[in-house]
């Protein structure tokens, strides 16, 4: 979709992509989809709530569903702006090239990569070329040490599920105390569920003797031959850092109870840690120590850098448009009662929110996994954007310090966020760190996005 210059063959690729459990065949999902919901709005009725939704927000740290919608809104307008800007200079480059044809949704990330290269000289394939995986672990591991005074130490004696497992002992650097175990299960293999994500194979507790935290990180990628590197994308490097700050949470942990350990947390705040990670891949001290060259072993340039930081909110525009449109659709699904025609349901709910044409929705509904594979994300889809603003907040603590590495301001993270789990209100959490509530002005600000003026 971003790379191939055959048109066709993107418009078939896209379509068998978005048409995912919705060809009216045995793999067909609506009928079952429509069950869960009404099943679910029976389980609201039986709790005592009036849907769903308000059933799944009373234990969270949103609470009442309309401010989800509200945060929703206050981001949409100046996204699809930043969209219609965005697909205003696809066009042109459609029109320059004697394209006659207005750009579609199989369009878009091949002339967004064209723009990114036009606008800032940035080739992502050029980027590849120094992101190898080792190093990058390296990148993490240093990054965690600077944060947080934590050393991992490779070790080989304890037990393992797959050959291509590997573990780390993690302590901390200060004390020498151990505080965990991180296993790390990079490769693609047959069976193994695809994307990427953290699991906490042993809570973190202290109610009969201090157990410590088995995590892991688990990625899809392609394995290489002996001895040879391992190139990752952009995406998936900021993929493996927002992962790692998952582990983080797990590892730093230090509370007495399991079932408050860790990552344990209300849904729409379990991403905040992890987002917040994702800033420290593009600092510059990261990038020159572990974004080496694969085959020369030379750092990113100077410019290239620059480059990198100039394009961090290119496509912003769409990475929301199409994220927040699924969260629309999933918290209007679950605030209803009445049964519902997913076809007539989805199209009726983008209409309202005037979804542009170019941009599909992240997860149309008959592919949903994330709120139809279980309860956890069903009508809380929305935290990824709720721990944005979070994350975007938070970070700004640390520019407003002496930068990425305030030693005072991480020490202030781990005390009151990555360390006490789910031992008090998420919303007091983050008071405690911050010192106010999260500000959504904060997220306009690292998107680019216009703050309008009160």
């Amino acid at each position: 979709m971003t790379f191939s210059d055959q048109r066709k063959l993107r418009e078939q690729a896209f379509e068998i992509f978005v048409k995912r459990g919705d060809n009216y065949n045995s793999n067909n999902t609506n009928a079952t989809l429509v069950s869960i919901l009404q099943l679910r709005a029976k389980k609201a009725e039986i709790l005592g709530f009036k849907n769903f939704a308000e059933w799944s927000l009373s234990n969270k740290m949103a609470k009442d569903p309309q401010k989800t919608l509200d945060l929703m809104h206050s981001v949409w307008k100046p996204a699809v702006e930043k969209v219609k800007n965005d697909v205003s200079a696809m066009q042109k480059i459609v029109d320059d090239e004697g394209g006659n044809f207005k750009i579609q949704p199989w369009d878009y990330r091949y002339y967004a990569e064209k723009v990114r290269k036009a606008k800032y000289d940035l080739d992502q394939n050029e980027i590849k070329q120094y992101l190898q995986l080792e190093n990058l672990r390296e990148g993490m591991f240093w990054t965690a040490g600077e944060l947080f005074d934590l050393g991992f130490k490779q070790v080989f004696d304890v037990p393992v599920y797959h050959p291509d497992v590997r573990v780390w002992e993690v302590n901390n650097k200060n004390t020498g105390v151990v505080i965990g175990l991180w296993y790390f299960d990079p490769y693609a293999r047959v069976g193994k569920r695809s994307g990427a994500w953290m699991n906490s194979h042993r809570d973190q507790q202290k109610i009969k003797e201090n157990l410590l935290p088995i995590v892991s990180n688990n990625c899809n990628f392609i394995k290489g031959n002996s001895n040879e590197a391992v190139l990752i994308s952009w995406d998936d490097a900021t993929t493996l850092f927002h992962e790692f700050g998952h582990a983080l949470h797990g590892l730093c942990s230090n509370v007495t109870y399991p079932s408050l350990s860790g990552t344990s947390v209300a849904r729409d705040y379990v991403e905040f840690p992890s987002q917040l990670l994702e800033h420290w891949l593009a600092t510059p001290e990261v990038l020159n120590k572990f974004a080496l060259h694969y085959k020369t072993n030379e750092p990113l340039s100077q410019s290239l850098v620059e480059r990198i930081g100039k394009a961090a909110n290119f496509n912003e525009g769409f990475a929301t448009v199409e994220t927040i449109s699924s969260s629309f659709v999933d918290m209007k699904l679950h605030l209803t009662t009445e049964t519902v025609d997913p076809h007539e349901f989805e199209k009726k709910v983008l209409s309202e929110i005037n979804m542009p044409s170019e941009i599909v929705m992240r997860h149309r509904i008959p592919q949903f996994a994330h709120i139809f594979s279980s309860d956890g994300y069903a009508a809380g889809y929305y935290s990824y954007l709720w721990a944005d603003v979070i994350n975007a907040d938070a970070y700004e603590a640390f520019l407003e310090g002496n930068g990425p590495f305030d030693k005072n301001v991480s020490e202030r993270l781990y005390k009151t966020v990555l360390s006490v789990g789910n031992m008090i209100d998420n919303e007091e959490m983050y008071e405690n760190f911050r010192g106010h509530a999260p500000q959504s002005d904060a997220l306009m600000r690292a998107r680019n996005f216009p703050v309008e003026k009160q």
